[in-house]
């Protein structure tokens, strides 16, 4: 039996909150391309998203191979707070989004403590106990959309304008006008697309013309 591999990941988002909820395909189908479809993968998406360093991610694997119903309930929430922020970024029901929100980011910052840098003087945000807590991996998504979502920035929220992507993104372009989570993506595609109905419409119109001259 083979199983076929799951995309690629894509860091486009300008923000690892928006770039977890991209880690599906929100078509209107329903979600297509997933690309954390297990705890591990989880641990790999936040390894390279740089909220979880390479250490604690061998951590985190080794810890859910001994603990795999945590791993599975941790997976779990992973996957409803990417939802909860969907619907919260996307503006749908966001009252009672913003509740389910809130809900996450509490345990979250239960969690947040201020340690030493390592650096000379200066300090860092750190989350505690999240050595052993395997829940803890998405501590940093939901502490990353907070700042966002009380960020000047949150105005510039967009989802790409892409058929079925439904992908999102900070619009940082100089006139406020990006359309596309990326150009070579669903840009390309929306452009084909559009060449295609051009084409059509000529041919149409053209066909309409000789049929009216004969």
């Amino acid at each position: 039996m083979t199983t076929t591999p799951a995309p690629p990941f894509k860091f486009l988002a300008g923000d690892p909150s928006l770039d977890f909820v991209n880690t599906v395909d929100w078509t209107a189908r329903g979600l297509a391309n997933e690309r954390i479809p297990d705890f591990e993968a989880l641990t790999r998406w936040a390894e390279k998203a740089g909220t979880l360093d390479r250490r604690e991610g061998r951590r985190f694997r080794k810890l859910s191979k001994a603990r795999p119903r945590e791993a599975r309930s941790a997976h779990e929430t992973a996957v409803a707070l990417r939802a909860t922020l969907k619907r919260l970024f996307d503006g749908v029901a966001a009252k009672a989004a913003l509740e389910e929100f809130n809900r996450h980011l509490g345990g979250a910052l239960e969690s947040l403590r201020l340690r030493p840098s390592g650096a000379g003087r200066g300090c860092a945000w750190r989350f505690a106990g999240s050595d052993e807590n395997l829940a803890s991996i998405v501590f940093p998504v939901a502490w990353a959309a907070a700042r966002l979502l009380v960020s000047d920035e949150a105005r510039s929220i967009r989802v790409c304008a892409g058929a079925d992507c439904g992908w999102l993104y900070v619009d940082r372009s100089r006139n406020g006008l990006r359309r596309w989570c990326a150009m070579e993506t669903c840009g390309t595609i929306e452009k084909s697309r559009r060449r295609r109905e051009r084409v059509v419409r000529a041919r149409t119109t053209k066909k309409r013309k000789r049929d009216a001259t004969t």
